[in-house]
């Protein structure tokens, strides 16, 4: 059993390694393709080129975001393998399914506790935007005429 649980997290162990391989490679070239847009700023073409490169370069800066966002928590998942902490749900400390690590080995949780928390997230965040727009004053500019 010790032998099957230390090849199941070989293999996780390899999918790990090769993601971040992978994910270094893309910020990489994020980076290399926005220091390339900043050194080729120049004033030619018209407005709508401009808009057109400024839009490239800030999708590719958020795209460099969420990929350095991955990096961190294949890191993450990395640490746990080698402290021992690796496959139990942070939330419920239950183990989680094999299948689910395999399709995202730096998962933190398992199904059911990643689905509440995100379902608490959504009610959060659906509060905040609520609570954003009661605060938008209404109609004063026509009360004023």
């Amino acid at each position: 059993m010790a032998q099957q649980k230390s090849n199941k997290w070989n293999e996780i162990n390899t999918i790990l390694h090769k993601m971040k391989d992978d994910t270094l490679r893309e910020i990489h070239k994020s980076l290399k393709s926005g220091t390339d847009v900043l050194t080729i700023n120049e004033p030619s073409g018209d407005i709508y080129d401009q808009a057109s490169s400024e839009r490239d370069r800030e999708l590719g800066l958020l795209l460099g975001d969420r990929e350095r966002e991955k990096l961190h928590a294949i890191d993450e998942a990395l640490l746990r393998i080698n402290e021992g902490e690796y496959g139990i749900c942070e939330e419920c400390e239950e183990e989680i399914p094999l299948g689910r690590l395999k399709a995202m080995p730096f998962a933190r949780h398992c199904v059911r506790c990643k689905s509440d928390l995100e379902k608490i997230q959504a009610q959060t965040k659906r509060f905040e935007e609520d609570r954003a727009y009661r605060e938008i004053p209404l109609g004063s500019e026509e009360d004023e005429s």
